[in-house]
């Protein structure tokens, strides 16, 4: 039985929103069809996607535009096709992912890393790819060819190098602001350069938007499998879009009051109470050339500081449980995906 508040919840973000459905597909990716080995038929993704109002033919010419921009590789087998994410889409993801899912914020000692990149050091479409790579890991553009992070990952910077074949061809330093000398306080430049009352804003409005729907999660009242997948997929779809943009700066650089943590806890306790059904959906709904989707792999249930299969179940058999009363069927788990023999 749908849960009728959220399917009017739903119903109406889908009319405002005007979902892009690339953006869509590479959420889907990455949340939820990489951790249960990265590929499916194009078929049973249309499928998955038709809750979200995205036709088939919108999702065959996004799905043929990410393969051109390198995100997915299609692999034709007989009459179907199958699509995976590309080592490239793979990077992308897991750069992007990693600061959705992970704890940011970590402590700081007060040092910035810079990236220099010298004028003609590159052409200009690498020199392009470089400059996004460095936006999505959360690093600002001081100046052109001047990029600064004041918690920069030494690792991750180098992967980004070496994936843009930029090594040896930038300059990458260590700074430190000099007590007595800077004029400008160190939060206010900060703020101006991430443009931080912006995305302030932004962080409020998906708070004010998805907290009603965490309330009737709660509220003990059970949820149809299909509703929490789209209900997982518009929530991380959102919150991804703003973590692009969110340079995830050290608390101290932060007001007290960012709201950006908010709308992170919001965010993990959603996703925790939607996991086990949206997976069920996932079960049901996908295939693969194997036959039956693969089990997810642990990164899934390490998302968001450790959202364990245990809490997930729990959901699942107390909705059950709900579910069984209001004489309403419920949805098996365990269920293995059909086989599908659509393209």
């Amino acid at each position: 039985m749908k849960h009728a508040p959220l399917e009017r919840w739903i119903a109406g973000i889908l009319d405002e929103a005007q979902l892009r459905t690339n953006s869509v597909i590479v959420t889907v990716f990455g949340d939820a069809i990489a951790p249960h080995g990265g590929a499916v038929w194009l078929g049973s993704l249309i499928e998955l996607l038709s809750p979200l109002g995205i036709n088939d033919r919108a999702v065959r010419t996004s799905v043929f535009r990410l393969t051109q921009e390198q995100w997915l590789h299609a692999s034709p087998i007989g009459r179907r096709s199958v699509y995976e994410l590309t080592q490239a889409g793979q990077r992308r993801i897991n750069h992007a992912y990693r600061r959705i899912y992970d704890t940011p914020h970590e402590p700081w000692n007060g040092e910035w890393q810079i990236v220099f990149v010298p004028e003609g050091s590159l052409p200009t479409r690498q020199r392009e790819e470089l400059r996004r790579d460095l936006l999505w890991e959360g690093y600002g553009a001081l100046a052109p060819g001047v990029f600064a992070h004041p918690a920069g990952n030494d690792r991750q910077l180098r992967e980004v190098l070496a994936q843009t074949d930029s090594e040896g061809k930038v300059a990458v330093l260590k700074a430190c602001a000099l007590d007595g000398i800077v004029t400008t306080p160190l939060r206010t430049l900060v703020r101006q350069c991430w443009h931080l009352d912006r995305l302030a804003d932004d962080y409020r409005r998906f708070a004010e938007r998805f907290r009603p729907t965490l309330k009737w999660l709660e509220s003990g009242k059970a949820c149809d499998p299909q509703q929490c997948f789209v209900l997982r997929t518009l929530l991380i779809h959102e919150f991804r879009r703003i973590q692009l943009r969110d340079p995830q700066l050290p608390d101290t650089l932060l007001s007290k009051d960012w709201p950006g943590h908010t709308a992170r806890a919001l965010c993990r306790d959603i996703y925790a109470l939607t996991l086990a059904h949206s997976e069920a959906h996932l079960r049901e709904t996908l295939s693969v050339p194997e036959g039956r989707l693969p089990a997810a792999d642990a990164s899934l249930y390490a998302r968001f500081g450790g959202i364990t299969g245990a809490i997930a179940e729990k959901t699942a058999a107390k909705d059950a449980g709900t579910r069984k009363r209001e004489g309403a069927p419920g949805t098996a788990t365990g269920a293995p995906a059909r086989n599908r023999t659509r393209s």
